[in-house]
């Protein structure tokens, strides 16, 4: 008794050192948080608070050694008695017919304009009620039908005031434009401004660019312009973070005089501007073009990088025989534990342990607490989420309020992370990705199979996930250094590299990276994104040639270019430290973080951890 009384003093004393550290110093865990912030700064103590209590009474003593040595690392512990991760959100499902939010109902909206405002509200209030990433998919398409409820709208009002047909239609049209514009400068402000009860902003995204019809098309010009022309005073405007912007390329329809080519090139002009969108082929190689060429089903990302697994309608994780359809959007992840695989390989080089036996231990645990989270959020009632799980947000989400959602997460999956594959194959055999792939791309078919019979045997959507470590990147190395020092090419920076991607500092070409990285690419379908560096000075023709190399290759593909605005003059380019105009050193600055882009300065200072300040300063390649 007197010893749980003395581990209960140790812990409250910890939490009383980091509260008093998130007080008055603030927090650069997560850059997607304004830790300067009150509400913020409350949000931080609970989570830390939960993290405790997550670890003490979910798992058990093998977990926690692992997860304090640093073997395995649990994200987002804080909520992982709560709530689901990322998910794809079924936005149309829940308009249609209306909806409770609120114990208030709310009609189907009729015009473009309601839709934009109440798509926010929806947005802001389901998106607060988990953790990782909230994705509107196919966004043009959602927009599409009270677009053309607007236009006859405002048709019939024009023809009303004595206006010819020609010239009412002239006018509606133009209207229609207007709303549409506004609709999304709405959602840039709203996302980038309200924080969520979590204390951070929403980590929207939305898909879009497949959609022919006329308004469907102007709704995927409108979002990229309106990224373009940025927000802010006159002569001071600056590209918002949010929503992530996803351009959905179908080689037969954004290609060579395809039908929406112009839609391509308006994406072009955007990412040279402001990075996003980042850009998913439909039709190269790969799973997600397998799927939209055999189904006609588009895999969206949530978030920066997590896809789902296929489920279908009759056969649930296998297609029935005969004709059967995948689903989806309205489905969601509940969670990610990653592998430290450099710190594995080192343990089972000391104790004389074959690799992959160790591996395996490590992967079997992550299995123990995939099933067991399973089985805990199965429990949750359906009034947790109303919206996702009564109102129509989630595939099967007609619940009552009283039910269990144990029914929804069959489609659910859960994800096996990996980082550093390029630190595991220098301490194998001290060569990078870039010299020699081939035990890093063994290991990750290893863990591929192993989890490939996890699932057949669990019955349940395991997925391996490219881990894009953000404070992470310094974590393991501090975890790997108090074990076994500083091990040239491992642990002699303050950083690991980011799942499958080559090490930043690597100068090598856009064109090799792209080559160096595809064999990886197929083995992280549950989370998995391919970027390079444009030291190009927004070249056109370069953009466009890589983007349309990285779509024949069935890539996500991200630009990564380094932003700078001078919040004095106004004054932007590439990656300026100070500015040229009038000597400012009062800049923002925007990075790609990993799959997301994130603020490494906001008027002068910055939200991101050192280790991947390190990172940023040292980037080549990425």
């Amino acid at each position: 008794m007197l010893e749980n009384k003395e581990i209960i003093k140790e812990q409250l004393e910890e939490m009383y050192r980091t509260s008093q550290s998130i007080l008055y110093i603030g927090d650069k865990e997560n850059s997607n948080m304004d830790s300067a912030l009150v509400s913020t700064k409350r949000s931080l103590l609970l989570n830390h608070l939960n993290r405790e209590l997550y670890k003490e009474n979910f798992l058990n003593e093998d977990e926690r050694e692992a997860i304090d040595t640093g073997y395995i690392y649990i994200h987002d512990m804080s909520a992982r008695l709560d709530t689901m991760n990322c998910c794809l959100f079924d936005i149309a499902s829940v308009l249609k017919g209306g909806f409770e939010m609120s114990n208030i109902w709310y009609n189907e909206p009729k015009t473009l304009d309601t839709v934009f405002d109440v798509v926010g509200d929806i947005v802001l209030s389901a998106a607060g009620q988990q953790y990782g990433g909230f994705t509107v998919p196919n966004v043009d398409l959602l927009l599409e039908p009270y677009a053309e409820r607007s236009y006859e709208r405002y048709l019939n009002i024009y023809k009303e005031h004595g206006l010819s047909y020609k010239e009412s239609e002239l006018e509606a049209y133009k209207n229609v434009e207007n709303d549409m514009r506004q609709g999304f400068q709405g959602w840039e402000y709203k996302f980038n401004t309200v924080s969520s009860s979590r204390g951070d902003y929403p980590f929207t995204t939305i898909t879009f660019g497949t959609g022919t019809s006329r308004f469907a098309k102007l709704a995927s010009i409108t979002a990229l312009r309106v990224r373009r022309g940025g927000q802010g005073l006159k002569g001071k405007k600056k590209p918002v973070l949010y929503p992530k912007l996803v351009f959905l390329y179908d080689e037969s329809l954004h290609g060579k005089d395809m039908e929406l080519e112009d839609v391509f090139e308006e994406g072009v002009l955007t990412s040279a501007k402001t990075m996003y969108p980042d850009w998913l082929s439909l039709t190269g190689e790969g799973y997600v073009p397998s799927m939209y060429k055999t189904y006609g089903a588009i895999v969206s990302p949530m978030g920066c990088r997590a896809f789902l697994s296929p489920w279908y309608k009759r056969g649930g994780m296998n297609p029935a025989d005969g004709e059967d359809e995948p689903v989806f959007i309205g489905r969601f992840n509940i969670g990610v534990v990653s592998l430290n695989l450099p710190l594995i390989y080192q343990r089972a080089k000391e104790i004389g342990c074959p690799f992959y036996d160790l591996l395996d231990k490590y992967l079997l645990m992550i299995r123990g607490i995939h099933k067991r989270t399973y089985d805990y959020l199965g429990q949750m009632r359906a009034s947790s989420n109303p919206l996702a799980y009564t109102q129509g947000g989630f595939y099967g989400g007609q619940l009552k309020y009283e039910d269990k959602i144990e029914p929804l997460l069959k489609s659910a999956t859960a994800s096996f992370g990996y980082t550093a594959l390029n630190e595991l194959q220098q301490l194998h055999n001290q060569h990078s990705l870039v010299t020699d792939s081939d035990f890093a791309y063994d290991t990750l078919l290893h863990i591929n199979k192993v989890v490939e019979e996890y699932k057949k045997e669990d019955g349940h959507l395991y997925a391996i996930y490219g881990t894009p470590a953000e404070n992470l990147c310094g974590l393991q190395v501090k975890q790997f250094r108090a074990k076994y020092g500083v091990i040239k090419g491992v642990s002699d920076r303050e950083y690991v590299s980011n799942s499958f991607h080559c090490h930043v500092t690597e100068n090598i070409t856009p064109i090799e990276k792209q080559d160096y990285e595809k064999r990886f690419f197929e083995l992280s379908n549950g989370g998995k994104i391919q970027y390079v560096k444009y030291p190009i000075d927004y070249n056109l023709e370069a953009i466009r040639v890589l983007i349309r190399r990285a779509m024949a290759y069935g890539f996500y593909e991200g630009v990564n270019l380094s932003l700078s605005y001078c919040d004095d003059c106004g004054h932007e380019e590439l990656d300026m430290e100070v500015c040229p105009e009038c000597g400012s050193r009062n800049l923002t600055k925007i990075e790609r973080m990993n799959g997301y882009l994130s603020y490494s300065r906001v008027k002068g200072d910055t939200r991101l951890n050192p280790a991947k300040m390190a990172e940023i300063k040292e980037r080549v390649s990425m």
